[in-house]
């Protein structure tokens, strides 16, 4: 009968053609100076990149040396991981202490992967930091009440705090772990503290900075205000209310601010950026400066039915920057929200739009652009709405167009689609871009269009006229 059964559970494994494969990862060779107290983890993309989870943490076998197991995965998963003691400030380094690229694994069945860990981001001492000595860990778990969860909070104090007596404007930011400590960060650090102190070297008045970490698995969470299928998330809102009914209450009482409106600022990328958006938006009573730096508007479309129902209540500051390699819609995407500010009621003089030719999504763009952030949003001088971005013009005909319309572009073009937006900043139409051929607009009403398209790091756009 056993058998039997055993056979049938073959059979049914060949029909479904699945094969699942385990994997063991065994650390065959540790640095000399790893601190026989500490534990070691396995972090990566199955784990949300939490650099200390419990249910990761590595067991010791008879031989002294580190192993763990991971669930059966369908062969060909492709997983990517790093080894660390519980923090990325003690993630691993390579020979010569330099970053590393994610490990990778490609599940097959059975296998056993030997590790050799050559060094430490804190060299195995705990305590090699890369902060300015005016960065400081607030609270090692800050409650957030709001979501009954516990944070990092770090705080930058500008060099003159100790004598000025002076009050100080403040800015919020997210991704605490990336801002001012390389040993802390994911894949590099913004150089906050350094760039800060060396306007403060010039004269130039800056802010204090609060950053708050990420929560690690929960992350995407609390970066989207609405939920996604595919993602999860919807935590953003009270996220957002921790900011402003429980962390800054408790920094205006203990540091010397300036707590109005007019001197308060909220900054982060990507997900970051796009809670830095939301949050501008829905506490305008609060905050009057947003960094949004390569905003993820990608995330959910609600983020377009909220900007149509969140009107401007007071003068604010929009710095929107990104790259034109991080995507194929993120430079579309963030003009649009331009427009769409603009819609809402706040005026050109009041969004700052920067596209980078050649920019990524990584801390080096954005290290590259805070302080032209800092100096735009919590300066006294005019605003600038200068699009830094490498637009080119789309030539469209006939134009105005009753049916259909053509590209009459001579150079190539090549884009998956373009998008076809109306004066509110509303997107009527997105379409195939076809090499030859016409666009049938047969169902837009007649009025004024924006047509875009992104093609070789560039940005191509044109106005078309739907007659009638």
């Amino acid at each position: 009968m056993k058998k039997a059964f055993t056979l049938v559970c073959l059979i049914l494994l060949l029909l479904t053609g699945i094969v699942r494969g385990q994997v063991t990862f065994l650390v065959t060779s540790l640095p000399e100076n790893t601190p026989a107290q500490d534990n070691l983890y396995i972090a990566g993309d199955f784990t949300g990149w939490n650099p200390g989870s419990p249910a990761y943490a590595m067991q010791k076998n008879t031989d002294g040396n580190w192993y763990i197991t991971l669930a059966e995965e369908a062969e060909g998963t492709e997983i990517r991981y790093k080894f660390t003691r519980g923090s990325w400030a003690t993630v691993e380094k390579g020979p010569s202490g330099e970053e590393i690229a994610d490990r990778r694994f490609t599940f097959g069945n059975g296998q056993t992967v030997e590790v050799t860990i050559h060094n430490w981001a804190d060299g195995g001492s705990g305590n090699n930091s890369t902060a300015a000595p005016n960065v400081y860990i607030m609270d090692e778990d800050f409650m957030i009440p709001q979501l009954n969860r516990s944070r990092r909070v770090w705080i930058y104090l500008p060099p003159d705090y100790d004598t000025s007596g002076k009050d100080y404007p403040v800015l919020y930011m997210h991704d605490g772990q990336n801002l001012f400590d390389s040993n802390t960060s994911f894949s590099g650090e913004w150089q906050v503290d350094e760039t800060l102190n060396a306007m403060a070297g010039e004269g130039i008045d800056v802010p204090v900075v609060v950053g708050i970490d990420n929560g690690g698995i929960y992350r995407i969470a609390e970066y989207t205000p609405w939920a996604s299928q595919q993602y999860g998330g919807g935590d953003g809102e009270a996220y957002v209310r921790f900011i402003v009914e429980t962390l800054k209450p408790y920094i205006d009482q203990n540091y010397r601010t300036l707590p109005g409106r007019e001197h308060t600022g909220i900054m982060g990328s990507s997900l970051g950026g796009l809670i830095s958006h939301y949050g501008a938006l829905r506490y305008q009573q609060t905050f009057s400066k947003a960094g949004i730096f390569s905003p993820s508007y990608w995330f959910s479309d609600s983020v377009w039915s909220f900007i149509q129902n969140s009107p401007k209540q007071a003068n604010m500051k929009f710095y929107q920057l990104c790259g034109t390699l991080e995507g194929e819609n993120t430079v579309a995407h963030m003009l649009r929200m331009s427009d769409s500010l603009e819609s809402a009621g706040f005026s050109q003089e009041e969004i700052f739009n920067k596209v980078v030719e050649g920019g990524q999504h990584n801390e080096a763009l954005w290290r590259d652009n805070f302080r032209e952030a800092v100096l735009w949003l919590f300066g006294n001088g005019p605003a600038s709405v200068q699009e830094q971005a490498a637009v080119r013009k789309l030539i469209l005909s006939p134009n105005p167009a009753h049916e259909y319309f053509r590209i009459l572009n001579q150079e190539s073009l090549n884009a998956d689609s373009l998008i076809i937006m109306d004066i509110s900043g509303q997107v009527a139409k997105e379409m195939k871009y076809k090499t030859k051929g016409h666009y049938d607009i047969r169902n837009l009403k007649p009025g004024t269009y924006l047509i875009r398209l992104h093609s070789e790091g560039y940005l191509y756009e044109g106005k078309l006229i739907r007659g009638k």
